[in-house]
């Protein structure tokens, strides 16, 4: 019996609690993660979705661990790394997270004028340094401007084999949209475009690129 190539995949938002009614987040519905990870299924892999808090319909058949904080969302992409032949860092991760998480509700006349913050951990970062060499990891990179320039930057720093260029500046794209604009760089140095599509069918032509 061949045993089933794994993918991991991760999507959607992670909230940064400031106290239990309040936290500091992004605008990612988590829908591009998630036709990843139909697509893989698709296409026989055994599939592992790590998925922030997002308001879509369970995919049936899928193994889906819930987090919400950043570091919930590392533990379990750390957790599920090591058996994955394929990784898709999909997620929209929280860069930083507040010193100081209230127990309690703090009243608006108590709340502070400035909150202090601290660097959460580079999930993509310490998964490029864990990276064997039968596994094909790929990042996403959300830019306003010198996206280009930006995702080759990060896909040799964090030791990625492809980035996916998402620029989310431009109208209809990207964050809680169902379409989205990709363009695709590897660590060979190759570029390809796969322009202005569904998230369902980028999916589709990012799986024809990365494995071909």
């Amino acid at each position: 019996m061949v045993k089933k190539l794994n993918c991991l995949v991760s999507a959607g938002p992670t909230r940064e609690w400031i106290d239990p009614v309040r936290f500091i987040s992004n605008p990612s519905s988590g829908k591009m993660g998630y036709a990843l990870a139909k697509e893989a299924m698709r296409r026989g892999y055994e599939v592992n979705l790590v998925s922030g808090p997002v308001n879509l319909k369970a995919i049936d058949g899928l193994f889906i661990t819930q987090v919400e904080t950043a570091e919930e969302m590392r533990h379990a992409m750390l957790e599920k790394f090591e058996q994955a032949d394929l990784i898709l860092m999909c997620a929209a991760v929280s860069d930083h997270r507040p010193v100081v998480r209230s127990k309690h509700k703090t009243k608006k006349t108590e709340f502070p004028q400035s909150i202090e913050m601290i660097a959460n951990e580079d999930i993509l970062a310490e998964l490029g340094s864990k990276k064997e060499k039968f596994q094909t990891l790929v990042g996403f990179a959300a830019e306003t401007e010198n996206g280009e320039e930006n995702a080759k930057k990060k896909l040799k720093k964090k030791n990625l084999d492809w980035i996916a260029l998402n620029e989310i500046s431009k109208k209809m794209i990207g964050f809680n949209s169902d379409f989205n604009e990709i363009t695709l760089f590897s660590s060979h140095g190759k570029t390809i475009k796969l322009g202005f599509l569904n998230k369902e069918k980028l999916a589709n032509r990012m799986f024809e690129v990365i494995l071909e």
